[in-house]
């Protein structure tokens, strides 16, 4: 079995057509191992989301190609690219996405019902103790605290155990302390689970729980940092926003 969760292969996403078209990714080559922690940066605009899009299987590369544990996504229908993102992929957003009349436990679940599977509570129960609240099953959004929704948020991505978790601005809407708990979180995911997580931020502080941080400028890979601090990455995107178009 190939080492790489997701393929990204010389992969271009161009909107519109003629002299207003737009490129927001520039024949992008990446690899994302398994078991691995990558954060995507760059200045506004760069690419970043359309970049998790498409490697995301939510949107379609103009040209190139994306390849999924194996699996070519380039030719596949809508219906077997919903059916692999419902299994293989889970998703965190910035915002929380709950439905607000439904329990914890429920929210975590909804997936599973959405396939037409019925979740065992012990497995619903089981995925909200990875987040840290398992105590926390019977309480509504509105009960939880912004941090304890994105938990909610979080196990709700993992009920359908991913292959891989990719997560946009996961933290942006939290403070700083919360931030730090949800992104060592996943970091531990990844550490004693195997879990693969690519996370677009615009945050270095948030980056630098990765292992390694790719940067984009004006839809092209402009370079990369392992293991770096937030010091590190702050002086890299300090760099590139410097960069000419």
């Amino acid at each position: 079995m190939n080492d790489d969760a997701i393929q990204v292969r010389s992969v271009s996403r161009r909107y519109g057509s003629g002299d207003s078209a737009v490129t927001a990714l520039d024949e992008v080559s990446l690899a994302f191992p398994r078991g691995t922690f990558t954060a995507v940066m760059g200045p506004s605009g760069s690419g970043k989301s359309t970049l998790l899009g498409c490697a995301a299987g939510l949107d379609r590369p103009t040209s190139g190609s994306v390849v999924v544990g194996g699996t070519e996504l380039t030719g596949l229908s809508e219906t077997r690219l919903t059916l692999l993102r419902r299994e293989r992929i889970g998703f965190v957003f910035q915002a929380f996405n709950l439905l607000p009349s439904l329990t914890a436990e429920q929210n975590v679940a909804l997936p599973l019902r959405l396939a037409g599977r019925r979740p065992s509570r012990a497995r619903v129960r089981e995925a909200l103790a990875r987040v840290g609240l398992g105590d926390r099953a019977r309480h509504r959004p509105t009960e939880l605290s912004g941090g304890q929704q994105q938990r909610v948020a979080l196990a709700r991505a993992l009920i359908t155990r991913p292959e891989v978790l990719f997560g946009d601005e996961p933290t942006g809407a939290l403070d700083s302390q919360t931030s730090r708990e949800v992104l060592a979180l996943l970091r531990d995911m990844v550490d004693r689970e195997g879990q693969t997580v690519i996370m677009v931020t615009h945050d270095p502080v948030a980056a630098s729980y990765a292992d390694r941080v790719v940067f984009l400028v004006d839809g092209r890979v402009h370079g990369e940092l392992a293991g770096a601090g937030a010091d590190g990455i702050t002086a890299h995107m300090t760099k590139l926003e410097s960069v000419p178009c």
